[in-house]
């Protein structure tokens, strides 16, 4: 494995090793892994584990890291490790302080949140930091080297040409359930963190006046959060909305994108995010977006424009901007467009592969 690693690649300017910590799938590997799809092709890499890897010849173990990097490339150059957890900076002090591995440490920081002494410590160790949004700078004890905002595939998350068709089409509902002509949606994992029962509660209000639609909330329910979301359903099933506000349950990934192109209407209103891609794969997927003031979702999405942001657990703004959204499908669908566009123009992840390789061609 160690001569493949080197094989080819002793003679380029740089060469990039990419953390991957965690065995489930996250929206970090989300990330990661969109953009290693471009930027494998602009810069050579290896990845530092082989979880959720769909090419697992580029994976690469700690410590055939530490024997490769034990000497920088032949023309003098370090290698780059490229961070993106808390883990994943620890593993790259001690490949560095450690076992003094010839590298240079970059770590992507999004977190929007103080953090611990440790986290602060392992961040100054770092020989550049990048910032996600300039919501997540903020966050940081000192100003990042670069703001460089995520991406979406916008092949992958496309609009469907005719919405109203393609949510008919979508197997997600029971063919007992309702789907109506149009599906609006909260995307996540089912607790009171990310707002569902914020959304919830405005659908449970605003649906028997809008027979058109019909709400779905797609994601997971962990244990822990199993009382809260059994609160929800009784609440639905007291209003009489049991066959139009359905819990669909966690889908395969694959499917995820397909269901975004579906989509009229897609609500985020978590307290508080790290980026928050939700928002980004719902405008690149053409539907209009309602989200709370967290992530870089302020800095996203153009009030009015694309769609509308409103105050964290601010229950009856959600409530007015909903309304307005589902009286007016002309507004939906023109946002959605505007979605679209804002997106190809400023958020795509082949442009964030490739400001990403930019700067780190600069640090060596």
């Amino acid at each position: 494995m160690d001569a493949v690693v080197d094989q080819g690649i002793s003679n380029s300017e740089i060469e990039l090793i990419l953390g991957n910590s965690k065995r489930n799938f996250s929206g970090i590997t989300s990330t990661m892994l969109q953009v290693m799809s471009y930027q494998k092709d602009m810069i050579p890499l290896r990845v530092m584990g082989k979880n959720n890897l769909t090419e697992p010849s580029l994976a690469i173990s700690f410590w055939q890291v530490v024997k490769m990097c034990q000497h920088p490339l032949k023309n003098g150059k370090l290698r780059i490790f490229h961070a993106r957890r808390v883990d994943e900076m620890i593993q790259g002090v001690l490949l560095k302080y450690l076992f003094r591995a010839k590298i240079k440490l970059v770590f992507s920081s999004a977190a929007q949140r103080k953090r611990a002494k440790f986290t602060c410590w392992l961040t100054s160790r770092m020989d550049a930091v990048i910032a996600m949004c300039n919501a997540s700078a903020s966050y940081l004890e000192n100003p990042p080297n670069t703001i460089i905002y995520h991406g979406v595939n916008t092949n992958t998350y496309a609009s469907s040409v005719d919405k109203q068709k393609a949510w008919q089409s979508l197997d997600l509902l029971s063919p007992v359930q309702e789907k109506g002509k149009r599906g609006i949606a909260i995307l996540g994992r089912v607790r009171k963190q990310k707002g569902v029962h914020l959304f919830v509660q405005s659908c449970i209000e605003l649906l028997k006046d809008y027979p058109d639609y019909t709400a779905v909330i797609v994601g997971g329910i962990a244990t822990k959060h199993e009382k809260f979301t059994q609160e929800l359903r009784d609440k639905i099933t007291q209003a009489g909305l049991s066959q139009r506000i359905v819990f669909a349950g966690e889908q395969d990934f694959a499917d995820i994108p397909k269901i975004f192109s579906s989509l009229s209407l897609v609500v985020a209103l978590s307290e508080n995010e790290g980026f928050g891609l939700t928002v980004l794969e719902a405008m690149s997927s053409g539907a209009a977006v309602l989200a709370s003031e967290a992530g870089a979702w302020p800095e996203v999405i153009r009030q009015g424009v694309d769609g509308y942001v409103v105050p964290v657990n601010d229950l009856a703004a959600v409530k007015e901007k909903m309304a307005l959204l589902l009286s007016d499908e002309d507004k939906l669908t023109k946002m959605g467009l505007a979605g679209r566009q804002r997106v190809e123009e400023h958020y795509s992840v082949e442009r964030e592969a490739k400001e990403l390789t930019h700067f780190l061609k600069t640090l060596v």
